[in-house]
């Protein structure tokens, strides 16, 4: 490493005038613009930055190995001359390195332009491909908005996130909602899109599109279906894609210390969760709290009560957040609902669901008649309640048989629970307990309030079903 220094103004017999080209052992830009005194045996002191950044070495340097900024914190220049030389010019002290370069990035970063330009970067974000990643990219915007109406369409290339052919590649996103972007700051947003063709149909990935016409009937709109959705998810490694904090190729002890505990060896990944948190908070997301999971490195944080398609809409977005943080953390974001085989506890995503009607007095009845229409259609609802989720809804780890309906009060082990408050009082929710981690919320969403509102059985196929499921109605 080389210490080069500079400057326009230079002490006149301890430095050479063609300073520019001077080297010293080290890695540092000293500029001298003022008054400064070295006289032997004193020395100037600069500082590094913080310990927290690692500073890397060319293969050339003395070092030869990675050196913590602690290390080199404080440097010192020796002033070879005796005596005191003393000039009128002034300094500043500036570290060129590689970790010089990220915290000016940082600072970049970090940069408010709010002050400088009436312009802001809007994050279009939508669904991929494969029905559960996510995608997005910037544009800017000439002044700050309020409302989706006022944000512009836009297109991307269908062929490569697997939602168009190659000749004919482009999809169209329409704003839906808009949050305050946690990353960029100030006036800044993310949208959530839905995704359409030129022609203005929805492609098949779009299942937004379908949850507002759901949402959007006058029986629905009525009821105001309230929804508060629970959202596990596990931390992995990220080389070795096994849960963060379990020993590599091995395995923690066994369930039960780990269910919102605190501690080293018990908590693995509180920073992300919490930092998560914060970053829903302040985007606008309805997110009403969280918490440590059964199984180590497993965590759940739960959004709502949301009214409606809002609750799709900040599922997605607060999805979104979280891959953002684990990707500038260097940790793997799964969903999938049985990340590790055995004895381990799988990933949900309960979703709480209460009517107008269900919240009122008397309200336990409409309860149960929505259960009863739930167990008429739960072929249905399993299919759409997430891949992979046979590996889950085993019976075992608190949840109840994929192939079997059932219900019960304060049941973890039910397909349906109903609270012990709900029963009490006489109304209040009911918890779906099938959907998987990675279930579309827009889907379960606008399917509960579809099989509960809209959807009409015979009451031959009602009292068939209240005697299979020991439902009195």
């Amino acid at each position: 490493m080389v210490f080069r220094i500079c400057s326009a103004r230079l002490l006149p017999s301890a430095i050479p005038s063609n300073s520019c080209n001077t080297h010293f052992s080290g890695s540092l830009s000293v500029q001298f613009s003022g008054t400064s005194q070295l006289g032997e045996g004193e020395m100037a002191q600069i500082l590094a930055p913080s310990t927290q950044w690692q500073m890397r070495l060319p293969k050339t340097s003395t070092f030869g190995s990675p050196v913590a900024s602690k290390m080199w914190s404080p440097l010192v220049l020796k002033q070879n001359r005796k005596g005191a030389a003393k000039s009128s010019g002034k300094f500043r002290v500036l570290a060129l390195s590689e970790n010089s370069t990220v915290n000016r990035l940082e600072k970049l970063l970090n940069m408010d332009v709010t002050p400088y330009t009436d312009k802001i970067i809007a994050e279009y974000v939508w669904i991929g491909g494969s029905g559960i990643d996510m995608r997005s990219k910037s544009r800017t915007l000439s002044k700050p908005v309020e409302h989706p109406s006022e944000l512009p369409k836009w297109n991307y290339d269908g062929s490569s996130t697997g939602q168009a052919p190659g000749d004919d590649s482009e999809v169209i996103l329409y704003p839906q909602a808009i949050f305050k972007d946690p990353f960029r700051g100030g006036n800044n947003i993310l949208v959530i899109c839905d995704a359409y063709t030129p022609a203005g149909e929805p492609i098949p990935t779009n299942k937004r599109a379908r949850a507002a016409e759901i949402f959007s009937n006058k029986k629905v709109v009525d009821e105001i279906p309230w929804f508060g959705i629970e959202q596990e998810y596990t931390l992995l490694q990220q080389n070795v894609k096994w849960p963060l904090g379990w020993p590599v190729g091995g395995y923690p002890g066994p369930q039960g210390p780990y269910y919102c505990a605190a501690g080293a060896d018990k908590s693995f990944g509180r920073d992300i969760s919490d930092a998560h948190y914060k970053a829903c908070l302040y985007a606008g997301i309805n997110i009403s709290g969280t918490n440590g999971e059964v199984m180590p490195g497993q965590w759940e944080y739960q959004v709502g009560p949301s009214v409606g398609i809002e609750a799709g809409d900040h599922i997605w977005i607060s999805r979104y957040i979280l891959e953002r943080i684990t990707e500038q953390a260097g940790v793997v974001l799964t969903l999938d609902p049985k990340p590790i085989e055995g004895d381990w506890n799988g990933a949900g995503c309960h979703t709480n669901y209460s009517t107008k009607s269900m919240r009122e007095e008397g309200g336990f009845e409409v309860i149960k008649k929505a259960i009863l229409n739930l167990s008429l259609r739960h072929k249905e609802h399993i299919s759409a309640y997430g891949e992979g989720n046979e590996r889950r809804l085993t019976g075992k780890h608190e949840t109840a048989s994929i192939n079997t309906f059932s219900w019960g009060v304060a049941n973890r082990g039910c397909s349906i629970r109903v609270g012990r408050d709900t029963e009490k009082n006489g109304k209040g929710y009911l918890e779906d307990r099938r959907p998987a981690s990675n279930m579309d919320p827009y889907v379960v969403t606008s399917l509960l309030a579809e099989t509960t509102l809209l959807y009409e059985p015979t009451l031959e196929a009602e009292a068939l079903a209240a005697q299979k499921i020991a439902l009195n109605v």
